[in-house]
């Protein structure tokens, strides 16, 4: 087995879990994108350089999330590189709900692969989502960061995931606080159970959810209304959770994006009319992208 030589460059979009009622199932890859450089290199030593979100705060050490992955993927294969040169260009803000540390981990795991002269042959695309999955802890943003698109994911006798169509009609609007919140503190707002009226119509909206985001974006207004975790975990997030509840009330069909505190409006287009008007409603202090669904996933440049 040999390394490549040179640098290789892979890019790996965002993604937004949950979308309303599918909690930790549903989930949409979105056109904003992270570049991850690396290359194997003589000498045993590891050089991390990161610029854009995350720049002077994350660890430039083996404890960096695309590191870890790399590394994971390298035990994977069966052999570790002398020395390993990474550079993140980081697009994607960090604890915002819009799906960093999984396309850190995809991001990673792709790219050690590249770095194996038939990579592929060794680590096939299931191999690497189980451990893609496994690292993060459930699939939901693991599955669009890795096949792009719209996917429905979830675990039974392993991580599983199924891409499915979506509506070309369809684009989002991602509002973005200045501050974010942990996704660890925003489970830990969750009970332990849910009432049983609950649980049913959550499961009624998830199903409709998949239909509208297919081909019926009419309906993506109702389908998107959660029962199930967005309200539990007001306290952690009030400026985003009010902002929901306006822009539900004058029937823009919005919602906190996977752990938050992103919101998320879906719109119909990005340079529609619809868009420049929601994008006018971002608040004072926090940024706004008009954003298509990212129907790639992961690529080697």
């Amino acid at each position: 087995m040999t390394f490549v030589e040179g640098p290789v460059t892979v890019t790996i979009p965002a993604t937004s879990a949950n979308l309303g009622p599918g909690y930790d199932s549903l989930g949409l890859a979105l056109d904003l994108r992270d570049e991850l450089t690396g290359e194997v290199v003589p000498g045993g030593t590891l050089e991390v350089t990161v610029e854009g979100a995350g720049e002077g705060t994350v660890p430039l050490d083996e404890s960096h999330l695309v590191v870890r992955s790399m590394r994971a993927a390298f035990d994977i294969i069966g052999k570790q590189p002398a020395g390993l040169r990474l550079h993140c260009r980081n697009r994607i803000p960090h604890a915002r709900g819009l799906g960093s540390s999984s396309a850190a981990i995809i991001g990673g795991l792709v790219l050690a692969r590249a770095l194996v002269a038939g990579g592929e042959l060794i680590l096939d695309d299931d191999t690497l989502f189980q451990k893609a999955a496994e690292i993060e802890g459930h699939p939901d943003n693991v599955a669009p960061a890795f096949h792009g698109g719209f996917t429905i994911a979830g675990e039974d006798d392993g991580f599983f995931a199924v891409r499915t169509a979506v509506d070309p009609r369809v684009s989002v609007v991602v509002f973005v606080p200045a501050t974010g919140v942990e996704t660890k503190a925003a489970r830990g707002l969750l009970p332990e159970t849910v009432p049983h009226s609950d649980a049913a119509a959550d499961a009624g909206r998830t199903a409709l959810l998949v239909a509208a985001l297919s081909d019926a974006p009419e309906h993506l207004h109702r389908a998107t209304r959660d029962f199930l975790h967005q309200e539990y975990r007001r306290p952690a997030m009030p400026e985003s959770l009010a902002l929901v509840d306006e822009l539900r009330a004058d029937g823009v069909a919005a919602i906190v994006s996977g752990a938050g505190p992103t919101v998320l409006a879906f719109s119909s287009g990005v340079e529609s009319a619809e868009t420049t008007k929601l994008t006018a409603r971002c608040p004072e202090g926090w940024t706004c992208h008009a954003l298509s669904v990212d129907m790639d996933g992961v690529r080697i440049l």
